[in-house]
């Protein structure tokens, strides 16, 4: 069956439908080695070329949707490469076969916290857009005196250089003096939007979290620098959220609890050796053979009724201080 080919470009990661409409509209698609037009549509026998470069073709039937969840330190950006050699979040992400990770959404270099990948372009689109209203949640710490006054202001919505914004909710953990605790809550993603809104009351946020993603939250035992797999109820629980239909396959294999005790220690040594490996004088780091190494290709497990969301995060305390980073 065809597909129409922004479509099929966005589902395999290489950008937005918008986007896809412009490399098209630019000449920078071929579809068996002639340049594509805007309304085209495709099949997955069909050679289609970006650049000159080869696009592997899957239909939504074939192509297992996966979704990620990283726990980003700061110091990390969220391009591919950088020019200026700083570390980038997909450093560290597996390899796979047919398919790349897509970020959705992004967190600036000195904001940590949760931060989810997948292979499903079409989904990462529907999540950031401002339409579906996902909300995010930070832990922000903010410098400066805040008063009611000003807590009121950021719900109702103030003028930023790029519109109007409010915080949907506001909490202020327990605690005292000019360096204090809120949790907030947004519906969209524009850059530094937490930092800015609360810039315009005259406080600067020290540190900043994204502790949760629609119901999804940081993971408690996921360390900085470490990522999980969701099984396929939090897939299906994103999918649904965004009016695509459900996923019945998944890649993820059941594990009990030693089994996954095991997995985050061999995660947390890994980490600390990236780590070393960053803070060396003079010293590349270099991935491993292993980590270099591409996944091997997995069949499917097909999966019956499983609709619901599942248990595998659990909610940061509000009541206390938190002790990780992120960012808004």
């Amino acid at each position: 069956m065809s597909e129409k080919l922004q479509k099929v470009l966005a589902r395999a990661g290489i950008g937005s439908r918008r986007e896809m409409e412009d490399y098209i509209s630019r000449g920078r698609v071929t579809v068996d080695g002639k340049p594509a037009s805007l309304g085209d549509r495709v099949t997955p026998t069909q050679a289609i070329r970006v650049d000159g470069h080869p696009v592997q073709v899957a239909s939504e039937e074939q192509q297992v949707c996966r979704v990620l969840a990283y726990h980003k330190p700061e110091g990390e950006i969220c391009s591919r490469t950088d020019p200026e050699g700083r570390p980038t979040v997909f450093s560290r992400l597996p390899n796979i076969k047919g398919a790349r990770w897509i970020a959705i959404g992004r967190l600036d270099i000195n904001t940590s916290g949760l931060l989810l990948f997948t292979t499903d372009g079409e989904l990462a689109n529907r999540l950031m857009h401002p339409k579906f209203e996902v909300e995010r949640e930070y832990a922000v710490r903010v410098f400066g005196e805040i008063n009611d006054a000003m807590i009121q202001r950021l719900r109702t919505g103030v003028e930023l250089e790029d519109g109007k914004a409010n915080f949907k909710r506001i909490k202020a953990l327990p605690g005292e003096g000019i360096n204090r605790w809120f949790h907030v809550v947004l519906t969209e993603g524009r850059n530094r939007e937490v930092r800015r809104m609360w810039e315009s009351q005259g406080a600067v946020v020290s540190r900043l979290i994204r502790v949760r993603y629609g119901d999804l939250l940081l993971p408690k035992h996921l360390p900085a620098g470490g990522y999980t797999e969701y099984p396929l109820a939090e897939v299906n629980y994103l999918r649904n959220l965004v009016g695509l239909k459900d996923e019945v396959a998944t890649l993820v294999k059941p594990e009990d609890r030693t089994e996954r005790r095991r997995r985050l220690a061999s995660m947390k040594r890994a980490v600390r050796k990236h780590q070393i490996a960053e803070k060396t004088p003079g010293k590349k780091t270099e991935p491993s053979a292993k980590a270099n190494r591409a996944e091997p290709a997995k069949k499917p497990t097909a999966t019956k009724g499983q609709t619901g969301r599942g248990n595998s995060t659990q909610r940061q305390p509000t009541g206390k201080t938190p002790t990780r980073e992120g960012r808004g």
